[in-house]
């Protein structure tokens, strides 16, 4: 072989040694950037962790009232037909006078623990009577609450206000279903 084919062989052995290097340090980095990419997913994930194992104390405690108060399971009907005599009956110890009309709202039976009973109704009464009413309905170890309150001022006299509130009470499905 002549010097030239010698130095032209080296000259592509060379070559493909440099193209050779830069296809394994592009291989390289793809793979530290993956590498890199699930660390940090990793380092997130872990960072989560620790912070469900800290606040874990309180759902624990949350856990364990829910499990002291849960009502037991129920219909609908039932439940809506209970929230309806108990705010009418509770209105009209406060001293409330109650307007018609009073609509069963719609059930939301789509959870999959709790389901949600609603009933609006509306009351006219002096204020003290009215804010001790709604204390009255909004009972968190009942899992009732008025979740939408409309104050008015009565058109007839000033010393009353109109009011019509949304009740709603939560309760687990029968079991039965």
């Amino acid at each position: 072989m002549s010097s030239r084919e010698k130095n032209l062989i080296m000259l592509l052995l060379i070559a493909g040694f440099v193209m050779l290097n830069f296809f394994l340090y592009s291989q390289y980095n793809q793979k530290k950037a993956l590498l890199e990419t699930n660390l940090d997913t990793a380092k997130t994930q872990l960072q989560l962790a620790i912070l469900a194992q800290e606040s874990s104390a309180e759902y624990d405690a949350q856990m364990d009232w829910l499990a002291q108060h849960e009502p037991a399971g129920a219909e609908y009907q039932t439940i809506q037909a209970e929230l309806q005599s108990f705010a009418a009956s509770e209105a009209q110890k406060n001293g409330l006078t109650i307007r018609p009309p009073q609509e069963f709202l719609a059930t939301d039976i789509t959870g999959t623990h709790f389901h949600r009973a609603q009933i609006k109704i509306n009351v006219t009464g002096r204020e003290q009577d009215l804010y001790r009413w709604l204390h009255t309905i909004n009972e968190p170890t009942a899992f009732r609450a008025a979740i939408n309150i409309r104050l008015a001022p009565n058109s007839q006299e000033d010393t009353l206000i109109d009011c019509t509130a949304v009740i709603a009470q939560w309760f687990p499905p029968n079991k039965s279903d």
